[in-house]
């Protein structure tokens, strides 16, 4: 869970088909290659020429153009230029016949995203058009971030559309008007006090202060001193008075983090204000009354905790009258792609780095992990591939050495004779594919297969009961 807004342009790429334009003076070329991008769920237009085709972009909000070179009327690198200066969003691949590559290399100095040699590979084109589009979705997303940073930041967000979110977000929207105490818990790096934050921010007492304790950094004394306050002399060390946290959110919201590790005198304590709203500073008699809202998490089971006799019962029903449980990052793979460009954009920022892509083979080593750590494993990954990436790609070598190694392993025992054709194919096609950085179109063009086919293996060995 992080921070971040939607914007009305972004839900609109979202909401509506991916967009693509063909020009091409071949008629047979050019309706072959429309239909097959309609047959991927597309919305394609076409154009015999770039004349034409640049009328076709006066009437029609397109992503991607796909342009032959060499056209009458107006070729293709003029339509190259023209197009990006006046549709400077637009990306463009162009096409061009096999012993031509050097036009293409002049095309991507004027702005175009990749070429495709002709007669064209239908593996190929997808393979190009997926690539093309996954960059738009990370400059989109990097130009949505920045504008954030920019914009001054009065809410809290958590980012992700997958079930377990939204769930979360009506439970937050249900509690945050009350003035019952909630108790957040889940594992580690799930977010909680995102969760805590946002029922603050959505509450009346969100112009109020946010006061946060992590209750376990702190030992017995100190922590009663930190949470009611002290008096001058109360204890060695204590030269004047100083305000506890109750104090300090007085009308706002005391968020108490990892509470499953106060102990037992502190716990008797806190059940008297969560009772009576009353307490006084160690080393005073005099009764404090203060208006605050308690919200608690732990990463502990407390019921097993009160069962040991670690835990107070009677505090543990005081403090879960409302309960949230956030979820872990493996049930919500799907926010993986968005949170992990949100941290891309954050990190090669704070780097002074421009980082344009997470390459495929990257993002399915990501999402194919079951993130013992959740969110916060994810941010710190992806912080470490941001400082260890070269370019403008962060590839599968810039995640740690045995990450994602559940989704694909190689064998090493492989024998001649001794093993089975299958396992010879397995072993090629892992050990190619990792001596590669994750290419899959350079594992089939050095093993002499469709890229389809490496995909679909690659997809069979990380779910073998899919592929059987």
């Amino acid at each position: 869970m992080t921070r971040t807004h939607t914007t009305q342009a972004d839900m609109a790429h979202r909401t509506r088909p991916r967009r693509v334009l063909v020009v091409d003076d071949e008629v047979h070329a050019r309706q072959a290659l429309s239909a097959l991008l309609e047959d991927e769920g597309f919305e394609v237009r076409s154009a015999p020429d770039g004349f034409k085709a640049l009328g076709v972009l006066k009437s029609w909000t397109c992503d991607v153009m796909l342009t032959d070179l060499r056209m009458p009327v107006m070729d293709g690198l003029t339509l190259l230029r023209k197009a990006r200066e006046e549709y400077p969003e637009l990306a463009c691949i162009v096409m061009t016949a096999f012993g031509t590559v050097e036009n293409a290399v002049d095309a991507m100095k004027l702005g175009a995203e990749d070429y495709l040699t002709k007669p064209l590979n239908f593996d190929a084109v997808e393979l190009v058009i997926g690539r093309v589009f996954q960059r738009l979705d990370m400059r989109r997303e990097l130009t949505q971030l920045r504008a954030e940073r920019s914009a001054p930041r009065t809410r809290t967000r958590m980012l992700g559309s997958s079930t377990p979110l939204v769930d979360i977000h009506k439970l937050i929207d249900q509690v945050a008007t009350a003035r019952a105490t909630v108790l957040i818990t889940g594992e580690s790096g799930t977010g909680k006090e995102l969760v805590a934050r946002l029922i603050h921010e959505k509450s009346e007492r969100a112009e109020r202060p946010f006061i946060r304790l992590h209750c376990a950094a702190l030992s017995e004394s100190l922590l009663e001193s930190e949470l009611f306050g002290h008096e001058k002399g109360a204890f060695t060390g204590a030269t004047h008075r100083r305000l506890g946290r109750f104090e300090e959110a007085n009308g706002g919201t005391l968020f108490l983090d990892e509470i499953g590790e106060i102990p037992m005198s502190t716990q008797v304590k806190l059940l008297r204000f969560l009772q009576q709203r009353e307490f006084e500073r160690v080393g005073s008699s005099k009764t404090i009354h203060v208006d605050v809202r308690v919200v608690a998490a732990t990463n502990r089971n407390l019921e097993d905790e009160v069962k040991a006799g670690n835990f107070r019962e009677d505090l543990y029903y005081r403090l879960n009258v409302i309960n949230i449980k956030t979820p872990s990052l493996r049930t919500r793979r799907m926010d993986i792609p968005l949170l992990a460009r949100h941290f891309v954009a954050r990190y090669a920022e704070e780097n002074g780095k421009v980082i344009k892509e997470v390459t495929p083979p990257a993002m399915a080593a990501l999402e194919e992990h079951d993130w013992p750590g959740n969110v916060r494993e994810l941010e710190n990954i992806i912080e470490r591939a941001v400082v260890l990436a070269e370019g403008d790609r962060i590839e599968v070598r810039h995640l740690p050495p045995d990450f994602g190694h559940g989704a694909f392993s190689v064998e090493a025992d492989i024998h001649i004779p001794g093993s089975t054709i299958p396992e010879l194919e397995r072993y090629a096609i892992l050990k190619t594919h990792e001596s590669t950085g994750g290419n899959t179109a350079e594992t089939a063009r050095i093993l002499g297969v469709s890229v389809r086919k490496v995909q679909y293996k690659l997809k069979e060995y990380r779910d073998p009961q899919e592929g059987a």
